[in-house]
This record gives C-alpha cells, structure tokens and sequence, in this order.
C-alpha cells in the first residue's frame, strides 16, 4: 500500500492522493481521492494545465470528499484524460458538485479568453463525470475488490461532505477531506474516527483556535448594527456552499430582536442556486433552533431579504442607499460580483468587509484581510479606507482544537502516522508539533509528488 501526494500539499487547494493497493488475491488498484482545482490564479494557469502526474485511464475509482472546486475542480479533466471509472459521492454532494463545475466551465471560459489558453475541458467532459458518478450514502460500504473496502462518513463541513476511510492489506486509511467547525448551525457534528492505521489530515487552521461558536452570533449582529449607525455597507464576501447559508441561518436569527429595514441583498447566482439545494436537502440538516417552526417554515430567508439572481438586478444595489448589506461572492475576493462591491466600496470609511473564511495566498482577499492600504481590481488601483474585521468562529474548517480530537480514535489507539495536507507551511509546521507533543506519534507534512509506502 503506498500514498502519492499530488495536491494541497505545498498548497492549500487542489486536493488530489492516489492510494495504490493490493486486495487479496494480489491484484493492485489504483483509487483517487478528490481531483481539485488550484486556486487563487486564473482557472487556466500553469498549475491547472499540467497534465496529471499518473496515467487517468489506470484508475479504478475516484472518491470525491465534498464540493468544492478545491476538491473537485479537475473531475473533468481526468475524464479528459481517459478515466473511464466510478466517481462516488454522496447524494448531496453530486448536485452542488454539478453547481459548481457548471459555474467553473463558465468562469474557465471567460478567463481562457483573457489569457489566451485554451479551456481545460469541454462540456462533454463535464457531463461525463456526473454520467460515470454513483451516488453513496453515509456509512455505507463499498467493496471495490476481495479485501478493499471504502466507507463515507459525515465530516460536518458543508451539506453532504465526508471524510473516507478505506481498508486494504489489514489497515485503515482515513482521508479527511475538510473537516468542519464545532457546533455549526445547520449541520451534524463531524463522525468520530472508530480507528485509523494512518490519517491524511488537512491543516488549513491546524496552528489557530476559533473564538467560541457562541459568538458568531453576537459579533456578526455587532457588525450590522455598527453599519447600520454608521449608514454605512456592510460587504460580507462569503463562499456559495456553506458560508453563505450559515451566515442566513443567522440573520434570520438575529432580525428577530434587530428591528431595521436596511435591504440585505445576496448578490450571487451560485449562491442562491446552492440555497435552493440546501432547502432540498434539509433531511441532511440540523438545526439549533425550531426554525422549521416558523409561519414560513424557510430556514433562508426573512423579510429584509433580496436575491439578485440577474445582473441587473445586482446592479440596482448601487442606487439602494445606505445602510445596506451585500453578501456575494466569492469567498477569497478573487472574481465574481464581490470585485464590483469592493471597487465602490472599499475607498468609504463607512464601509465594513467582513471576513469569515479561508483566504488563500495570491488573491485580493488576502492582501485586504493582511492590511494592503492599496489593491488592484480589474486593473486599476482602489484604496482602502473601510474597516476589516473577521469572524474565524464562521470558518466551515476545524481548529487545532477540533481536528486534534477527531484524530483520537474511538478506540483509544492513536494512527501510527499522520500527513498533514491543505494548509500553508505555517499552519502544517506549528500543528505537526503539536500534534507529536498532544499524540506522542509519527507526523508527517509530505511535498508534491511524494510517495510514501505504508
């Protein structure tokens, strides 16, 4: 059994391991696990480009982890390039996944136009991965040969998410995946690990602990009420799948008590597409207060509330006077109707970003979140005079806290060896020493393109 690391390893997006096993009658199989798009550069940038570092047609199989296009952005392309195989995912993750890789060609297009490359994949081989896709649901076993099993559990990330163990030549390999915050909202907590051989761990915030979960709440109604005292924009750049429906879920809440009548508009057409599905998909759900009890019975949506699905329609924010809140994507500030939001209103003192996920190196969302007094969108200098602030209790990732304990089995037997994944060098090098000090074992931060025999 061996391990090869070609993804989020010496970065933070693009998922992609290659687990190689015998079963046993001695025959090997090649799995892979996620297949996702490096971030924080355009879609058709050199390391999205390169072809994959093991021959496609070879794989048996592919395990998708969650959505996201960190995870699954390339699926189209391994189909490209001669995957014939299963893809599994569960139920609720094949339809955001087809969401987002819709979203992805679309945003591939425009920017192989800017850049002069051609696109990655066809729609052909977008309509390819949902036809070789079986749908799997949690804690049910695969069996992909005598002796090799494979297992989905609920990673409590966002709607449909799972970490993967797979058991082969007498051990258990679990793959995270990412794993979700303590107490989110409107998910079930994360599985716990019955046992692990060996953990690939992801790490984006391996070396920070969260504020309380309890405080989300209260410091997102503190962002609005000072927006809203001040006339002033709140600007909420949020991811569609997750971040988005959480930060609702808590609007709804708190407009309760906060009586106002400032317009909240959610300016993003994948956004609210993914808001359809989580409604579809509330048998997934679980929610910390009755609100399926409420006359409308939409865990989504309040009065105050505007969807801008057209783009006139997220035009006409701009006449909208203040106060007013925008909650649009995407996540990291690095494309889609943020960029226009923050072109107007990042210069005014009286405007708010809140920052409440990930941003990887590279893009514009870092540079805002780290100080820059200056960014370039579309070309063209926009300074910054509005307050930044940030709430990492909205984070759909585990703390060090979180992500620690998952990693203490049910059994009391600690993995012999850990591989620490998707995290910046910080982050992988400060929580590899905690977790050898908190776990007394083997811990591992792999480079790309390693190989590791089990």
């Amino acid at each position: 059994m061996k391990i090869s690391f070609y993804g989020a390893v010496e970065d933070v997006t693009g998922s992609c391991h290659l687990l190689t096993v015998n079963d046993a009658d001695g025959h090997e199989h090649q799995l892979l696990i996620d297949c996702g798009m490096f971030q924080g550069e355009q879609l058709c940038s050199t390391k999205n480009v390169q072809p994959f570092p093991f021959d496609a047609s070879h794989l048996e199989s592919v395990f998708v982890t969650h959505p996201h296009a960190d995870h699954t952005g390339r699926l189209p392309v391994l189909v490209k390039a001669g995957f014939a195989g299963k893809i599994y995912m569960t139920e609720p993750c094949l339809s955001l996944s087809r969401l987002v890789l819709e979203d992805a060609h679309h945003i591939m297009e425009e920017d192989a136009k800017k850049c002069g490359s051609p696109t990655l994949y066809e729609l052909e081989d977008l309509h390819g991965v949902f036809d070789q896709t079986k749908q799997i649901a949690y804690h049910e076993e695969i069996t992909i040969a005598p002796g090799v099993t494979v297992m989905f559990h609920d990673a409590g990330h966002v709607l449909g998410s799972a970490y993967i163990s797979i058991e082969a030549e007498g051990k258990r390999v679990v793959f995270s995946g990412d794993i979700g915050n303590d107490d989110v909202p409107i998910l079930p907590p994360t599985d716990p690990i019955s046992h692990a051989d060996v953990v690939v761990c992801e790490s984006t915030y391996g070396h920070k602990v969260h504020e309380d979960p309890a405080t989300r709440s209260s410091l997102l109604k503190d962002a609005m009420i000072e927006s809203i005292q001040q006339n002033g924009v709140l600007l909420i750049p949020a991811f569609s799948i997750e971040r988005t429906q959480e930060v609702l879920y808590e609007m709804d809440l708190i407009l309760r008590d906060l009586k106002t009548k400032a317009p909240i508009y959610l300016d993003s057409p994948m956004a609210i597409k993914a808001t359809q599905l989580y409604r579809d998909f509330k048998a997934y759900l679980r929610f910390q207060s009755p609100i399926l009890d409420e006359p409308d019975r939409d865990f989504f949506s309040f009065p105050n509330l505007h969807e801008t699905l057209s783009t006139d329609a997220s035009k006409q924010i701009n006449d909208a006077p203040a106060p007013k809140i925008i909650i649009a994507g995407s996540g990291m500030m690095n494309g889609g109707r943020i960029m226009h939001h923050l072109q107007r209103y990042l210069p005014l003192a009286s405007t708010t970003i809140l920052v409440i996920g990930y941003q990887a190196a590279g893009t514009i969302g870092r540079q805002i979140f780290e100080g820059a007094k200056t960014v370039r969108i579309y070309g063209q200098a926009v300074q910054v005079h509005a307050k930044i602030k940030g709430i990492g209790a909205f984070s759909a990732h585990g703390d060090q806290n979180k992500l620690t304990r998952w990693m203490k089995p049910e059994d009391g037997v600690i993995p012999k060896k850990i591989f620490l994944v998707h995290g910046d060098d910080d982050a992988k090098v400060e929580f590899a020493e905690h977790l050898r000090k908190e776990l007394k074992t083997e811990v591992l931060i792999p480079k790309e393109g390693m190989t590791v025999e089990l």
